[in-house]
């Protein structure tokens, strides 16, 4: 300040420095004296900042997010400016305004040094800022965050406990593992200290220390033991946190306070603790509610819980503290509801007694009579857990928990269906499936698929009678309608088709009665229906009346194809509807009797409808319209062997395609050689779009078919394979320009049960339905693909009674020592040859373990075969993506 003084007109210095000013006086005299003054006169200037309340009025005020954010930029540029200048007096209002800014989502990174400099202050207003600050600002990837660790060591020995309370409350909010590592040691001797605020202060921040860096768990045991024998509240409840986070996370820490400090110890301790609150009077520094400090009852009741697990002799010590608890806090209140709550979790858990166990339920469904609508939920959900371990305590409470299904709350009702489930069994199974199914009928569209497959399920599981489960599973279609899932369906075919004749009589009359009704809501019972009708329809006609069916069916062929008919016109029927109708209406062709040996009206209506869908909109429906007129003229002799009743159907397997396949009545794929044509919606397109990477094309034409199919299960209700002749355009060099070969016929028809003798047509469906001859291995093996310790060998067999076929069993072998998994192998060929590929074995390959699959090529013109593969797998370095081709096939395998 003293050059701005610096000269000879001494009339621009303020009138005090013209009275003290002597030549006696010194320079330094002088400096002081002139600087004392310009201080004085700078802080008369400076106006004072904007009081923090009156900032909040300000953002309060703003009517639009522009006009809060020129006030906050506004104040922002003013506290920069503040900051600049060094101005200490305003600095703790500055940074507090700061918080509120930042607590708003505005930048406020500026402020953390500021933040630093008020820690540092001696006083205590500053220092309760600045941590404030610090603990909003920092974070352990700032820089600043390193500076803050002597000021925390140094107020953890501060003389004042509330200094020392600031330091430890931000130690424990941000501190890194190298800041908890290195003030440990601090903390550890605070928990020792004779003053209770410090003690209950350094266990929450040891609490905190010990999540970030568990490894110190060791130092602070000694002084955590000693924190259970506190008589101070605040400290005993930190002091129960802590043990219950360090039993949490360590197992040897649990082991230490159970056997090193002995039961009669630990457990005795907490059990006389907890007694004390229950039967101690009214105090009103502890009274919440009426209840003695619940929330130290609640800590207390919770480590009582670990410690009892799975320990007989700890569960017995705490079997009476626990019983009186349950039965001496008041349930008026929700403090006491929380409290046996917590005794509730912690009776189930450990090795209590039965009695108790039956005391724990009891409370939970009085909880299921409370108003509150949390307590309801919190019960239902304790009760879903509890029920597998206590099943005859909560069956007690059946009646009140089936009321919870008409509650309000969609949340309660939930919970309430799914206890409902789990309390099913052989005895109770009649009276909780007709509250289930009420409760299916009215229940919101969000209930409706997971409510009808557990019902079918449990039916499945407990049901008394055949005619029971038919019924049942009747009536969940019925009542649920649209949104029944497809295992639904599956399930209640599956039923049927293994029932006896007079329940499959049964069956086939109640689903008429059903498909003469509008079904248009109902499509997995039209489906049902039609499947049902398609296989039993003799029944239906010409059975005899079943004393079952409460209303005799009296009806003619024509009156069955008519109702067909207005199924298969009817615009609101979904197409999978369509396809099971069109299949079961082709069955129907060999069900009704002709009379005379002459077509008869039905049979020539049949063959009408059937070809009315030769032209249809959907490649699907087209698909089956043409290959079944095929069926009615050139392979008529096949039709009755190929339509005729399907077999009781088997359990599905984990490696068939599962209870789809088993719902469109096709048998289990057992051997993997099976031809059956896959069109399923969850196969065939991701193979397709594979495909598709693989030849670089994105373009279909789903009108002309392709020579690539991919071979599990057939599906009656999936979505079209994609058919295209240009995708095999796209291989280039593979194309040999011959002519495209026919297309593909049905996938759909059902192949009879016996084998027929091997018939020399050109149609590749009833080829392959009926070639079932062995095959001979006379082509040595091809090494298609060896590269990243994966073996591809193609095995080439010809089947002697079809010499355009050559089936090529590929074995993937894995010579490596790592396990290779979600394995996929597709191959192409040019559009002159005809590819089927059966599913997999498996889609992991153990080390030195293979992966078989199957693939038949047909070759009409006897021309070279090449072929493209695409393999992809995940190995040790993650997926693999590999492309190949062969074109050394072994001239032996089409001579």
């Amino acid at each position: 300040m003293w050059p701005y003084y610096e000269t000879e007109d001494w009339s621009v210095l303020p009138p005090e420095l013209n009275r003290r000013f002597n030549p006696a006086f010194n320079m330094a005299s002088i400096k002081q004296a002139i600087n004392e003054a310009v201080e004085r006169v700078s802080t008369v200037r400076m106006p004072a900042p904007t009081r923090l309340r009156d900032l909040i009025r300000q953002i309060r005020a703003a009517r639009t997010a522009a006009e809060e954010r020129t006030v906050v930029n506004k104040e922002c540029a003013y506290i920069r400016s503040t900051f600049r200048e060094e101005d200490s007096v305003w600095r703790c209002r500055n940074i507090a305004k700061l918080l509120y800014i930042h607590m708003l989502g505005y930048p406020a990174h500026f402020g953390q040094l500021e933040c630093l400099k008020l820690i540092a202050s001696p006083r205590f207003t500053d220092k309760r800022i600045g941590y404030l600050g610090a603990m909003l600002l920092l974070d352990e990837r700032q820089d600043v965050h390193l500076l803050i660790t002597n000021c925390l060591k140094n107020d953890l020995n501060s003389s004042t406990q509330f200094v020392i309370g600031l330091a430890l409350c931000t130690l424990g909010a941000i501190a890194s593992p190298e800041m908890a590592r290195d003030l440990a040691a601090e903390v550890e001797r605070l928990m020792k200290s004779p003053n209770a605020y410090i003690r209950k202060k350094a266990a929450l921040c040891a609490f905190r220390i010990i999540r970030r860096v568990p490894e110190l768990m060791e130092m602070f045991l000694p002084a955590t033991r000693s924190l259970l024998t506190e008589k101070n509240h605040g400290v005993l409840i930190t002091g129960v946190t802590l043990i219950t986070e360090m039993c949490e996370n360590s197992i040897d820490t649990l082991n230490h306070f159970k056997k090193e400090c002995g039961h009669r110890e630990i457990v005795p301790n907490l059990v006389r603790i907890l007694k004390n609150l229950i039967l101690a009077g009214y105090s009103p520094e502890h009274d919440v509610s009426g209840v003695s400090d619940p929330f130290l009852q609640v800590k207390i009741l919770r480590l009582l819980r670990i410690l009892g697990r799975n320990d007989v002799d700890a569960s017995e010590a705490m079997n009476d503290i626990l019983a009186q608890v349950a039965t001496n806090t008041e349930t008026s209140k929700n403090v006491g509801n929380t409290i046996l709550y917590e005794t509730v979790l912690s009776i189930m858990d450990i090795k209590s007694e039965s009695g108790l166990r039956v005391l724990a339920v009891n409370i939970l469904g009085r909880f299921l009579l409370n108003n509150d609508k949390n307590i309801r939920y919190v019960a239902l959900n304790t009760l879903l857990k509890t029920v597998y371990v206590d099943t005859s305590a909560v069956q007690r409470h059946r009646s009140t928990i089936l009321e919870c299904l008409k509650d309000p709350d969609v949340s309660i009702r939930r919970r309430a269906m799914e206890l409902s489930f789990a309390l099913v069994n052989t005895n109770n199974i009649r009276t909780m499936m007709k509250e289930l199914l009420l409760f299916l009928e009215r229940a919101d569209p969000e209930f409706k698929a997971q409510c009808s497959s557990n019902i079918v399920l449990s039916a499945e599981k407990f049901a008394p009678n055949q005619r029971w489960h038919l019924e049942t599973l009747f009536k969940v279609l019925v009542a649920a309608g649209n949104y029944v899932r497809d295992d639904v369906v599956a399930c209640t075919i599956q039923l049927i088709s293994e029932a006896q004749t007079s329940k499959q009589n049964y069956a086939v009359c109640a689903l008429w009665h059903a498909l003469e009704r509008d079904t248009a809501d109902k499509q997995p019972l039209a489906q049902v229906a039609t499947w049902c009708i398609g296989e039993y329809g003799d029944l239906l006609l010409y059975g005899t009346p079943s004393e079952d069916v409460e209303t005799p069916v009296n009806l003619t062929e024509d009156e069955v194809i008519d109702v067909y008919q207005r199924l298969l016109w009817s615009p609101q029927n979904s197409v999978v509807t369509k396809q099971y109708t069109l299949l079961s209406l082709m069955k129907l062709s060999t069900r009704f009797q002709q009379g005379n040996d002459m077509p008869s009206s039905f049979y020539r209506k049949i063959r009408q409808i059937i070809d009315t869908f030769g032209s249809n909109l959907h490649i699907e429906l087209q698909q089956r319209g043409v290959e079944f007129s095929h069926l009615f003229r050139k392979y008529e002799h096949l039709r009755p062997a190929l339509l005729e009743r399907m077999p009781p159907m088997e359990t599905a397997k984990p490696q068939a395609n599962g209870i789809i396949g088993l719902a469109n009545g096709e048998p289990e794929v057992e051997d993997e050689k099976s031809i059956i044509l896959d069109n399923s919606p969850s196969a065939a397109p991701a193979d397709s779009s594979a495909l598709l990477d693989l030849l670089g094309s994105s373009d279909l034409d789903a009108e002309t078919p392709t020579t690539i199919i991919n071979n599990t299960n057939t599906n009656i209700d999936s979505s079209p394979v994609i058919n295209n002749n240009d995708l095999l355009d796209l291989l280039g060099g593979l194309d040999l320009s011959s002519p495209v070969s026919a297309p593909l016929p049905i996938s759909q028809v059902q192949p009879a049960p016996q084998i027929f003798s091997p018939t020399n047509t050109a149609n590749f469906l009833v080829d392959g339905l009926l070639n079932s001859s062995p095959v001979q291995n006379e082509i040595p093996n091809l090494v298609a693909f060896d590269k990243l310790g994966l073996k591809i060998v193609f095995k080439l067999e010809r089947p002697p009674d079809t010499p355009d076929l050559l089936v090529i069993n590929m074995v993937a072998q894995n010579v490596g020592s790592v396990q290779l998994t979600e394995f996929l192998f597709q191959a192409a060929v040019p559009k002159t040859f005809q590819l089927q590929m059966l599913s997999p074995s498996s889609t992991v390959i153990p080390p030195l373990g293979q992966v078989t699959q199957v693939l038949k090529v047909t070759n009409i013109n006897k021309a070279s075969l090449r072929m493209r593969l695409r393999i992809s797998y995940t190995g040790e370095s993650g997926p693999v993506l590999e492309q190949a081709e062969v074109n050394n096939f072994p001239p032996l395998a089409w001579q």
